[in-house]
């Protein structure tokens, strides 16, 4: 039996059997739905131009794993500079935290991408089943002629909607170009990025088809999470208890605002009762708002009788926006931004390293001994560089071959030279340091590393 009203004590989405009951909400109109519309525009086109928008030469945002260098808005990364991303990532989880604590569930509602291809999907449903009753009624039928056709096209639309994302998402790891050429070829040829977008749209078509507000519920942690970074204060979307209880018909002795007309649970994408008070499953959409908000024009009464408040506010409190916790979460917020600037700071646009060749450590020959390595130059611009070398040790008769001339390293390229370092056998007493500076040429940018030249232990002058 489908439940008539939301309940506290169970999932609006599973009936008492355990099986799935499918929510089916109906479109709200006003100031939020509006403002959330053309958030969630604007978020999709972001997520579809970044792969297009050039920065340096690169998409703006580019995780390209076959030549392990990322690229995030004009910042390049190789693979040594990956210890940088604890900070990127640490700061969004945080920036998240923050938010919580200060606005709620503001990004649930307003900036989550599960929220935001669910907002499409929804629309694509409505323009190929109808309205709410029609899709209800659309439920209840058996599988007649007209509801394969209708379920089908439906489908087909979510599988082409997810395949479009997925290849969107690929984008992010091969580059568009790469991309159309890998789409003119058989599967075959690129079978693992086939797999890839294949596996990532039919996980988004089960989420479209089927999953759907269980993610937000089920697997998503931060619906959990948000009971312990809100607090009194924090922004949050309410009934006003005061003002609508009781609930009665206009016009009854002694009824409050409310009327109970349920329009705020119908249009609700988790399919709760908001005047049941603050709950896991409320994303903070504000569709109950706009909701209320109508119902209550029409009724020349005030409206907000559903409406972003705290909870404080709910009964009647003040506000408090500067509280500890938000005073802690800032200066904490503040330290880690210049952290992560000092760390990036640091980054220079060329990587060095000088390692000993493989095999024998050390040759004599005579009167000299030689120690060989591999000096390895990457330029981590979109701009050819050139790079000087130069050797540096507390021997005089130190010198160096393999430097002699400068190298040149192409954009986002690598070069590596040899380098022989030979000094005299008479003034060789151990090993002792030798500096190897390489310096580009182009920029003031001059990177030293500190190698050991080793020989035998003991040497006698012949």
């Amino acid at each position: 039996m489908i439940p008539t009203t939301p309940s506290l004590e169970s999932v609006t989405t599973i009936r008492e059997d355990g099986s799935r009951r499918f929510i089916h909400p109906a479109t709200a109109q006003g100031r939020f739905t509006t403002w959330r519309t053309l958030f969630g525009v604007a978020a999709l086109l972001v997520y579809v131009a970044l792969p297009w928008i050039p920065i340096n030469g690169n998409p703006a945002v580019f995780l390209d794993l076959a030549q392990r260098q990322f690229h995030f808005f004009g910042l390049t990364l190789v693979m040594q500079d990956l210890w940088v991303a604890f900070f990127l990532i640490s700061g969004l989880g945080f920036s998240l935290f923050y938010l919580t604590a200060l606005l709620g569930r503001v990004w649930c509602g307003w900036a989550c991408p599960q929220t935001l291809f669910l907002d499409t999907v929804r629309r694509i449903e409505r323009w190929v089943e109808g309205s709410v009753p029609a899709r209800e009624r659309l439920d209840r039928l058996p599988w007649t002629f007209e509801k394969t056709i209708r379920r089908g096209l439906t489908q087909a639309l979510f599988a082409l909607f997810a395949l479009v994302i997925a290849h969107v998402f690929l984008s992010y790891f091969v580059s568009l170009p790469r991309l159309y050429v890998m789409m003119r070829h058989a599967p075959g040829e690129n079978w693992g990025s086939f797999l890839f977008v294949f596996l990532v749209a039919g996980a988004l078509w089960f989420d479209f088809a089927w999953f759907r507000e269980q993610f937000c519920i089920v697997i998503c942690p931060y619906g959990r999470l948000q009971s312990a970074l809100i607090d009194n204060d924090s922004l949050v979307i309410g009934y006003d208890t005061k003002r609508g209880e009781p609930r009665g018909k206009k016009g009854a002795t002694g009824a409050g605002d409310c009327v109970d007309c349920r329009r705020c649970v119908s249009v609700c994408p988790t399919g709760i009762d908001i005047r049941q008070g603050l709950q896991m499953e409320c994303i903070g959409c504000a569709a109950c708002i706009d909701a209320c908000d109508e119902i209550m024009t029409r009724l020349d009464r005030p409206r907000g009788l559903i409406r972003y408040d705290s909870q404080n506010g709910f009964t009647g409190k003040s506000r408090h926006i500067l509280r500890p916790r938000l005073i802690l979460y800032t200066a904490l917020l503040l330290l880690g931004a210049a952290a992560m600037t000092a760390a990036i700071s640091t980054l220079r646009p060329v990587t060095v390293s000088v390692v000993r060749m493989t095999g024998m450590p050390y040759v004599v020959e005579g009167d000299e001994v030689r120690n060989q390595f591999l000096v390895r130059v990457l330029n981590k611009r979109n701009t050819v560089q050139h790079f000087s070398m130069s050797v540096a040790g507390n021997v005089k008769s130190l010198r160096a071959t393999g430097g002699e001339t400068a190298v040149e390293v192409g954009p986002l390229g690598e070069e590596t030279r040899t380098l022989v370092l030979v000094t005299s056998r008479s003034e060789l007493h151990g090993s002792f340091p030798v500096t190897v500076r390489i310096r580009s040429l182009e920029h003031e940018t001059q990177i030293e590393k500190t190698v050991s030249f080793v020989g035998p232990d003991f040497l006698t002058t012949p």
